[in-house]
């Protein structure tokens, strides 16, 4: 079978290797589409946390069972399936108390083992979820929608508060459309004016702020004064991260859901002013990937706008680079298997 991988920084191959072959335990999917994502761009670029080489990326899967054994869920071959992509021990102290998503082992797929840029992949059944009602790209959106469900989550989010998410790439767009469809009001803030436009056409947030000097005076405006409740940063840059809380209101909550590989540092006194929280969502778990299925099952999202570039897998690798220019217009890229 055919597979793609992330040699080193900046190289992607084309090889064959044989089918592998279904284990107890496990299910042996066929991948049919892989959304490409921030993690596998960060990959590319060589500036990806918790990353080694060579690795087969891809995290963001719609599969289709090809061998599965008798299970508790009732899969069948030939269900569609979402893979929930985190490996968890399910016995560290994290994952007794329920956070799978932060198991202190916890192996991901397409990052810290090898993922769905594969023809066929094997994989645990506990980490299948039922997705007949969704179509491919639906399920292929499902895992970036349910990294902003959990931060959403995390933030508490109650109907009526002003939020505010720094980044508009695919997580962003997602914690946006998610933090509207909960009630709140929605501020959207980004240096590229053709995402803040999709946010303003397609997502319909109460207000688009363009990133730099300006853009906390323009914030306080907006909320005479008050600030925002919660501040979601989705760029993952150490400049965006370390500024966030200067949107957040007295008593508000930050919440950090991009990863930076270096240090952060905030001004003690500013924060402690605001009693800040200051919070990290990491991942996302079996709770939020069923939000979001919901979600998709009643149109609630736009899916047909969100997907913007699509190639079969042997074009992939000529189009990467492509992808990897925000001026290029790429909100979702996604990569057909079948």
């Amino acid at each position: 079978m055919n597979y793609i991988v992330c040699e080193k920084p900046g190289e992607f191959i084309l090889k064959e290797k044989d089918a592998p072959a279904k284990i107890k335990g496990e299910a042996l999917l066929r991948v049919k589409k892989v959304g490409i994502c921030g993690t596998d761009l960060h990959a590319y670029g060589g500036n990806q946390a918790f990353f080694t080489y060579p690795r087969i990326l891809g995290h963001e899967l719609a599969t289709e069972i090809l061998e599965i054994e008798e299970n508790d869920k009732g899969l069948k071959k030939g269900n569609n399936v979402v893979v929930m992509p985190y490996i968890s021990c399910g016995t560290c102290v994290a994952c007794r108390n329920g956070k799978t998503n932060c198991c202190t082992n916890i192996a991901v797929l397409g990052i810290h083992t090898d993922g769905g840029m594969q023809e066929s992949i094997s994989v645990p059944i506990d980490l299948l979820i039922p997705a007949q009602n969704l179509s491919d790209n639906q399920m292929a959106v499902v895992e970036p929608l349910a990294i902003g469900a959990h931060a959403i989550r995390r933030a508490n989010l109650k109907k009526g508060e002003t939020i505010v998410v720094v980044g508009c790439g695919p997580i962003g767009i997602g914690i946006l459309k998610l933090a509207q469809i909960a009630g709140a009001k929605v501020i959207a803030i980004d240096m590229n004016q053709g995402r803040l436009d999709y946010a303003k056409e397609k997502i319909g947030v109460d207000h688009i702020v363009m990133g730099g000097k300006d853009a906390v005076e323009q914030i306080r405006e907006i909320t005479n004064g008050d600030m925002c409740a919660v501040v979601f940063d989705a760029t993952g840059h150490k400049g965006a991260l370390e500024s966030g809380p200067d949107y957040m209101s007295h008593g508000g909550r930050y919440v950090l859901v991009g990863l930076s590989k270096g240090e952060l540092t905030f001004v003690h006194p500013a924060i402690h002013a605001k009693e800040s929280t200051i919070l990290c969502s990491r991942n996302a778990t079996l709770e939020d990937f069923e939000n979001v299925i919901s979600i998709l099952e009643k149109g609630q999202f736009p899916i047909d706008s969100f997907v913007t570039h699509n190639v079969p897998y042997t074009e992939m690798i000529a189009n990467f680079d492509h992808w990897v220019d925000p001026k290029n217009g790429v909100i979702k890229a996604m990569v057909d298997f079948y």
